[in-house]
């Protein structure tokens, strides 16, 4: 099969979608290797160092328009590149869909990450949501299946974008594989050093943004003078000012420590490093670091009310995600409880097994074969 991508977020994006893009990518390049993958990729500035293999393909625009306007290409102009590419089926990595594409004939899938823009649209300036919404109906409209990577996220593309049932297959993501390769000791110790890591520490991996919610953590600390070590890592917005501030009011300059710029290769050595992965966010559509952590066999606790669960099982722990007493309790008990936590450990690994690549792959294929 000729399978096309929107590579937009594989080629330029570092977080979640970008990751998910090029983790779908490498599974089914890998796994099925017959298939002729093509990445149509609006702009080859600034691109995020991706080594290709010999089955894909980048393809850019090639119209002076499409050159000149990127933005108009991947929306409108490049569907008409599909006939020539001979391609079987289009896959929208990121809840979208070229303006058109059902008229092209090509089969279409479009996988849909969450609904948060409309779950706290506070979060959100009115002109995005309103861009945002025509795009996810639209894609969830002309699609031939769509693919919700949780049960949570099928029904919000339902209940908020009307999606036909009928059309969703839920396909759980996996996880970059050097999360499963043990890291050294030494490695550890290089990357302990590096960043003068404690001994012990709680940690949280994510862009650093208010729906993370990490100041439930630095609150929880504070009121039962919990002492040990809070780690963030993540890209920065504006709420680390009000997390600073906060750490600030609270004396925590030496108990909290932000981490903005670390590398991929790095993050299995300090998710290992951690006493516990805490992971506070009020919602996601996934929540790849809780199946980082359980990979590496670190004991987390999660949030409540949102797809945690369906990624932890009974392998992690759940709080609600605004009780700083819950958090401070949950947190203590797992701190001074070393039985519980080695069960969480050797449970969390089993977990993790429910999302091997291998699994990721088939899934995704199945989803594709339906189609042809």
């Amino acid at each position: 099969m000729n399978i096309g991508f929107d590579a937009k977020r594989f080629f330029h994006n570092r977080r979640g979608l970008g990751n998910y893009s090029r983790d779908t990518i490498r599974l089914l390049s890998a796994y099925y290797p017959d298939n002729n993958y093509l990445l149509f990729n609006p702009s080859i500035k600034n691109c995020v160092p991706n080594i290709l293999n010999s089955n894909t393909t980048m393809v850019i625009p090639d119209t002076i328009i499409g050159k000149a306007i990127p933005s108009w290409w991947r929306t409108f102009g490049m569907k008409h590149d599909f006939v020539s590419k001979k391609l079987d089926i289009y896959h929208g990595l990121s809840q979208e869909l070229p303006v058109g594409i059902e008229k092209t004939g090509v089969k279409t899938v479009v996988t849909m990450h969450d609904a948060i823009f409309m779950r706290y649209p506070e979060l959100y300036s009115c002109t995005y949501r309103q861009f945002f919404i025509r795009k996810n109906r639209y894609a969830c409209r002309v699609a031939d299946r769509i693919i919700a990577i949780s049960e949570q996220t099928k029904r919000d593309m339902m209940s908020y974008f009307d999606a036909d049932e009928a059309k969703i297959d839920v396909v759980y993501q996996g996880c970059n594989a050097i999360f499963r390769q043990p890291a050294s000791d030494s490695d550890k110790q290089q990357i302990r050093q590096k960043y003068q890591l404690p001994q012990q520490f709680l940690l949280t991996v994510g862009a650093i943004e208010k729906r993370k919610n990490a100041e439930v953590i630095i609150k929880a600390l504070h009121a039962e003078r919990i002492t040990i070590p809070f780690v963030l890592v993540g890209a920065p917005t504006d709420y680390v000012k009000d997390l600073k501030q906060l750490v600030r009011q609270y004396n925590m300059e030496q108990q909290v420590i932000f981490l903005h710029y670390v590398a991929s290769d790095e993050l299995p050595a300090i998710y290992s490093m951690a006493s516990l992965f805490v992971y506070p966010s009020v919602f996601e559509g996934f929540g790849i670091p809780v199946l980082e952590a359980l990979c590496v066999g670190t004991p987390v606790v999660a949030s409540t009310g949102t797809c945690f669960e369906e990624v932890g099982g009974t392998a992690a722990h759940y709080v609600n995600p605004h009780d700083v007493e819950q958090w401070a309790t949950e947190i203590k008990h797992l701190l001074t409880d070393d039985w519980v936590c080695q069960n969480m450990r050797q449970d969390g690994l089993s977990r993790s097994e429910l999302f091997v690549d291998k699994s990721v792959a088939k899934s995704l294929m199945a989803v594709y074969e339906k189609l042809i």
